[in-house]
């Protein structure tokens, strides 16, 4: 038998930690848009609490035994993670294949990626958006425990490296250099515009385990044996004083509004971290109050049920929303209650019926105990019989959803659609053609239809989505679309088509999809179309709080403008959301259709506008020249 390395004296408070972190990630899934806007940075809370566990861990058994032993600390870590990863995943997966539809989208990669540790990059390799509203993604989850998991499997192997380093500022100066390294890197790569691989990186998010890395580095000693200054009353009074401000910035860091640019990645985790780092301190001080504050029932209940909350809310979730026809941007109240609710008993029930006995027994001796009570007593066989046809089930129900998961989801073949047909018409295009750069008609008071060599068109997923049937009801429309952008990236691409010369007479834009928007970006953008086209303004239809603060300020824009007109693409789709795809955003072809015609009545409208203001002018100047002809 394996002789136990010996464990460091449990630190109160922490489990207290833990249920503020996991506290922080569910109300920031299960209420979107409420109190906590940031309250993702849970993630990294989590992420500082397990550095520096794991480093505590592993500095007593190496200072006790003058090793590490990776074969014990991996099974201990298998012990404790693996029993309920399995049970989420198959349980879930098992309902994901009787709701069915887009929350079966790559399952078979999500399973893989949840088997082996790799979430993260698996996600980054498939072309996965994070921040995309097109994939429900069941696991999304569980990225985070990938760059967990790949910090416990290299950590212990490159510990002892550090350790041969005798000062212990060198080893605390290296590792936060690293800490900084992987947070500038996380900025480069924000500003290359990779959301994605920014968040789930291994490499740019190691920042927040490295910050706990260095605090146990810095904390190992003095905690083991602290010395008497340590626990000098006026010492302990302003290290809980600064835990106690440190927790309250926390919670005010996580109700910040999230950004895409790097004030928020790594900025606004960055800080978190630090700041979980103070708190930790405060917790572990010797004698702490903060310590016992945070160490009570409740908390420590929350805390020691933190990972299986962790695992099983956003699944949940997932399933809940699809089954309701509602997404996970825009939770209805009665689901996230519904959802609070059975996430707690899941992981309760998953905690005391199975990780526990796991843990404490292992594998070999859970089998074994599980194979005993078939042999036992007839209540005790039944429930083993039970467990057992359960287990059938589920193993069933995951292999099925493998089997029956689609590719990708509906929102993502409605936009694969798009970029199809602009490919299409790409390539129909006859060679050598150049678009009608700005034509200028003969003003005429009566209009005649608006042709697609007239229009420019720039949008979002939405616009993306709709591209077939906007080139089929504008035969030579210019369309530049693409997922995710927002009207912040709208001036940009306009400057750009018009200092090359391809800005044609109607600027079509809808890109109030993926975010608010401000009144300067609007101006902005008029500016740039000019008075001598015509700007037609698309509004936004999503499950999303900000929708409402676009459109509002987009109809006050089109009306302060002569030459700005509304499209209403949320009221046409409104009454017809059965033909958008199950995120309830990007259409399909028919919903497509609804967009295109949308458009075309506003040009049609911006057109005659346009017309009736010519006709005016002219008519203006032949009555002047008619006074003109006969005063003489």
């Amino acid at each position: 038998m394996t002789e136990r390395p010996p464990r460091p004296a449990r630190y109160a408070g922490l489990d207290g930690m833990r249920a503020i972190a996991v506290a922080l990630v569910v109300i920031y899934h299960l209420f979107p848009g409420w109190i906590f806007a940031s309250g993702f940075v849970g993630v990294d809370a989590f992420f500082v609490i397990s550095g520096f566990l794991i480093t505590s861990l592993l500095l007593v058994e190496h200072g006790a035994t003058g090793r590490i032993s990776l074969r014990a600390f991996w099974t201990r870590r298998a012990r404790r993670l693996a029993p309920a990863l399995l049970l989420v995943v198959t349980v879930c997966a098992s309902a994901a294949w009787l709701v069915g539809g887009d929350v079966l989208a790559r399952m078979g990669a999500q399973i893989l990626g949840a088997a082996t540790f790799s979430y993260n990059w698996v996600s980054i390799a498939g072309g996965s958006d994070y921040f995309a509203a097109t994939s429900p993604e069941l696991f999304r989850n569980l990225w985070s425990l990938a760059v967990e998991e790949q910090f416990y499997v290299l950590w212990p192997v490159a510990l002892p490296l550090l350790l041969l380093v005798r000062s212990r500022v060198v080893r605390v100066a290296v590792v936060l250099l690293l800490a900084g390294a992987s947070a500038a890197w996380m900025a480069q790569v924000i500003g290359g515009g990779d959301l994605t691989r920014a968040y789930f990186g291994t490499d740019t998010y190691a920042f927040g385990i490295l910050i706990g890395v260095a605090l146990a580095l810095i904390l190992r000693t003095a905690l083991a044996e602290p010395p008497s200054w340590m626990l000098r009353r006026r010492v302990k009074t302003l290290i809980g004083s600064v835990g106690v401000v440190a927790l309250a910035a926390l919670l005010v860091v996580a109700m910040l509004p999230a950004t895409d640019s790097g004030a928020t990645f790594p900025g606004t985790m960055l800080v978190a971290s630090v700041l979980t780092s103070l708190v930790i301190t405060a917790t572990t001080w010797p004698g702490s109050i903060l310590g016992r504050s945070l160490d009570v029932a409740p908390l420590r209940w929350i805390g020691d049920r933190s990972y299986g909350l962790y695992l099983w809310h956003w699944p949940v979730l997932v399933l809940l929303t699809a089954a309701a026809g509602a997404t996970t941007a825009e939770v209805p109240l009665s689901i996230a209650l519904v959802t609070l609710a059975v996430t707690a008993v899941a992981a309760e029930l998953s905690y005391r019926l199975w990780e526990t006995p796991v843990r404490r027994r292992g594998f070999r001796g859970a089998a074994t105990a599980a194979w005993g009570a078939l042999r036992g007593s007839p209540q005790r066989r039944l429930r083993a019989v039970a467990a057992a046809v359960a287990l059938l089930l589920v193993l069933g129900g995951t292999t099925a959803a493998i089997a029956a998961a689609p590719a990708e989801t509906s929102a993502e073949s409605a936009v694969q659609a798009g970029i199809d047909a602009l490919d299409n018409d790409a390539q129909s295009s006859e060679p050598g053609a150049t678009p009608t750069t700005d034509p200028i008609p003969v003003p005429t008071p009566a209009p005649t239809p608006v042709g697609g060599n007239e229009i420019t068109a720039v949008g979002d997923s939405v616009m993306l989505a709709s591209a077939p049937a906007l080139v089929d009801r504008f035969p030579g429309i210019q369309v530049d679309a693409a997922v995710s952008r927002s009207m912040y990236a709208g001036p940009d691409i306009l400057e750009q088509l018009s200092s090359a010369g391809q800005l044609r007479r109607y600027v079509v834009v809808a890109l109030g999809t993926n975010g608010a928007i401000d009144r300067a970006t609007l101006d902005e953008i008029e500016r740039i179309v000019g008075p001598d086209r015509e700007l037609v303004v698309v509004n936004a239809h999503a499950p999303r709080d900000w929708i409402a603060g676009v459109n509002s300020e987009l109809q006050t824009f089109a009306a302060d403008y002569p030459t700005v007109e509304l499209a209403d693409w949320s009221g046409a789709i409104g009454p017809h959301e059965d033909l958008l795809a199950g995120d309830r955003i990007h259409p399909g072809s028919a919903g497509g259709r609804i967009f295109a015609d949308t458009v075309a009545a506003a040009v049609d409208t911006a057109q005659r506008d346009r017309l009736d203001r010519q006709y005016a002018l002219d008519l203006r100047s032949y009555q002047l020249n008619r006074r003109l002809l006969g005063s003489n």
